[in-house]
């Protein structure tokens, strides 16, 4: 199982809807609202490195109000 957290910056005022909509997708384990730089931080998974790739490509980029993503891959040292 690969995990990895998506950073994710929105337009003006979509972060709580973006967050929401995200939540829904299948591997998502949990989408947060935050403040900073990145509005919505997500901790996702799949069972490999492509489907992770697959779904933050297909699923969670095509939700309206996002501008960018960031993806950062778990790694256990």
């Amino acid at each position: 199982m690969v995990q990895a957290y998506i950073l994710i910056q929105t337009e003006v005022g979509k972060a709580s809807t973006v967050a929401e909509v995200i939540s829904k997708i299948n591997g998502v384990i949990q989408a947060e609202d935050v403040t900073g730089p990145y509005d919505v931080i997500v901790r996702a998974q799949a069972d490999t490195v492509d489907a992770l790739g697959r779904m933050v490509v297909a699923k969670v980029q095509q939700v309206e109000g996002i501008t960018r993503t960031l993806t950062c891959p778990v790694v256990h040292l």
